[in-house]
């Protein structure tokens, strides 16, 4: 025999507090289309969309409405092999926001006659494996909280000195 429930209220729900949020349009989605056999992972970065390759970030794909000057497909790469991939992409140049001169990363500008095309050629770089983009990201450092925690719990050692 079912118990009988205790204080049971009907409470007519608001629809509003279930609304869900409305997700942002993926930029440069055809970038993903392209790269897809290679099963690539997003994360949110920056107000971006970070693209990983296993454990490689070799894209960051960007479309905001203000500051468009770095719109475009950002390619994770190292200032060394900038020469080589200019020769391949002529329009590509480094990243204005980061605000250094010449930064690892590069981008492939929205606003370049040559995008979608040089877009698609990054991505078959990237479908054959070419070591000049992608970077396996570093650990991340201890939170400043936390490494002032661990030094506050550390022995102190006495050093007479001499």
């Amino acid at each position: 025999m079912p118990r009988p429930r205790r204080n049971s209220v009907s409470v007519a729900l608001d629809e509003a507090l279930f609304a869900v949020k409305p997700r942002k349009p993926i930029p440069h989605e055809f970038v993903l289309e392209a790269i897809a056999p290679l099963s690539p992972t997003t994360r949110p970065m920056f107000g971006c969309l970070a693209v990983y390759v296993k454990d490689k970030i070799v894209l960051i794909l960007r479309d905001k409405r203000d500051q468009t000057a770095d719109n475009g497909v950002w390619l994770a790469t190292t200032e060394e092999h900038h020469q080589s991939l200019r020769q391949e992409f002529p329009s590509m140049r480094s990243i204005k926001v980061l605000g250094k001169k010449v930064t690892g990363w590069q981008v492939l500008p929205a606003d370049a006659e040559d995008f979608e095309e040089a877009a698609q050629r990054a991505c078959e770089l990237v479908l054959a494996g070419d070591p000049r983009i992608g970077k396996v990201p570093g650990a991340r450092r201890p939170s400043r909280s936390g490494t002032q925690k661990a030094h506050m719990n550390k022995p102190r050692t006495n050093r007479l000195s001499s």
